[in-house]
């Protein structure tokens, strides 16, 4: 007779700091799956991983279990590589949104599974979906045919892949347990896993606009991430990215759109255009699209140059139900029904953009979500906003604030107010943005 794994067993010995085992890790995914585990079993268990901490080995174990709960994509009938790329959050980050198409354009298939936002970070799901019509609830066949036309698909988890997560991840919510390495790596890689790909680029972020605020933090998550997806037999890269002031101009799901379509017809600013390389470039190369960075980022600026990139959004956007004119006419987009400009107190350089100020000015606004029940308003936000050594007159705008009326505004200038953008006599000192690399 097989031994019985009784919920209360497999609690106490991760309590009591016991490595669990492989049947152990599997009797509680599957709990969590089918509904065996009674919520306040899971619960405890996932408090008692957040206090004792995983192995390496454990970690791969339930990464493993969470991924096999449900069906793994199997994309081997799509001709080229395939890849993809997670972001850990932050401020303005609509990298995926051009990098994406961009990385298509080169001949790598990307099978992006991406998420909703909650509390300060925009989710690129809700982004997507500010485009009239655009689809990101697609089924698994639907998602593995549009891989075969076009080589590129964004979409929401779906039902059949890691659904474990899903499961573990509400209950993570709301039991103080979100900030756990371990439950991190498990749940951002059971889905990215599952979708299908031969790579994964890592961008993990660290400073005041990240999860991780503290580098060292964000080294060990980057590193444990690594571990895992090599243990699983996957090439990947961990670049470490600063979010120390918002990234690029918007804030705001229909206005970050619009700014990564500007990003597609050569229009970037410095920092969203670095930090897109240096996620975008590894993609490449741990495919073996391009033998190195160089050559990667030679490629990458042709897919922008020649258009390619640009046309791979718009089909994009067309597969997906979306409206493709979105492309040439950003009035087409959600718009804020009240615009105003949020101007300089005086002149002189820009010291410093608050990014989780300015992330609470864009939930204030509507922007995002504190729940994730909460509807979003697709067209307010933040936008033009000033970055870090720019030079402003007394009166030129710091940024406009998109609001749907004009005391939602106000209440949002009262919040800039609140030294969310610093001015100084003297040009700042240059910020690094990309860290190191792991993996």
């Amino acid at each position: 007779m097989a031994n019985v794994l009784f919920p209360q067993h497999v609690i106490a010995r991760k309590r009591d700091g016991g490595e669990l085992g492989r049947d152990e890790i599997r009797a509680f995914v599957k709990g969590a799956t089918d509904g065996s585990w009674a919520d306040y079993q899971l619960s405890a268990l996932l408090m008692a991983i957040f206090l004792r901490g995983m192995t390496p080995r454990e970690t791969v174990l339930l990464t493993e279990a969470m991924l096999n709960s449900g069906i793994v994509a199997d994309l081997s009938a799509i001709a080229g590589p395939k890849a993809d790329k997670h972001s850990t959050g932050g401020v303005g980050d609509k990298v995926s949104l051009h990098l994406a198409p961009m990385v298509a354009a080169c001949g790598v298939v990307v099978p992006m599974i991406s998420g909703r936002g909650l509390g300060h970070t925009g989710g690129t799901l809700d982004k997507l979906e500010s485009i009239p019509g655009f689809r990101v609830g697609l089924t698994l066949e639907e998602y593995k045919t549009q891989l075969g036309k076009i080589g590129v698909a964004l979409i929401g988890q779906t039902a059949e892949l890691a659904p474990a997560d899903r499961k573990l991840y509400a209950l993570r919510d709301v039991t103080g347990t979100v900030e756990c390495i371990p439950l991190i790596c498990a749940s951002i890689l059971s889905k990215k896993l599952a979708a299908g790909i031969d790579a994964l680029v890592l961008d993990v972020k660290f400073g005041r606009g990240a999860f991780m605020k503290d580098l060292s933090k964000a080294r060990e998550l980057a590193t444990a991430l690594t571990k895992v997806v090599q243990a699983m037999g996957k090439p990947t890269k961990a670049v470490l990215t600063s979010m120390d002031e918002p990234l690029g101009h918007a804030i705001g799901n229909a206005l970050e759109v619009a700014e990564s379509i500007q990003f597609l017809k050569g229009v970037g600013c410095r920092d969203l255009t670095e930090v897109t390389y240096a996620i975008a470039e590894p993609m490449l190369v741990l495919t073996g699209a391009a033998k190195d960075a160089a050559e990667a980022r030679a490629r990458l600026r042709a897919s922008i140059s020649s258009g390619a990139a640009l046309a791979k959004f718009r089909t994009l956007v067309a597969a997906q139900g979306g409206d493709p004119r979105v492309v040439d006419d950003a009035r087409l987009l959600p718009r804020a029904r009240h615009i105003e400009a949020f101007p300089a107190p005086r002149a002189g350089y820009v010291l410093d953009v608050d990014p989780m100020a300015v992330a609470l000015v864009a939930l204030e606004l509507g922007a995002g979500r504190a729940r994730a029940e909460d509807p979003v308003d697709p067209a307010v936000g933040i936008d033009g906003l000033a970055k870090v050594g720019d030079k402003v007159n007394a009166g030129d705008p710091l940024c406009f604030i998109h609001a749907r009326d004009a005391a939602s505004a106000a209440g949002a200038a009262g919040m800039l107010g609140k030294a969310v953008i610093a001015l100084g006599d003297a040009a700042p000192a240059a910020r690094a943005l990309i860290g190191e690399t792991i993996g």
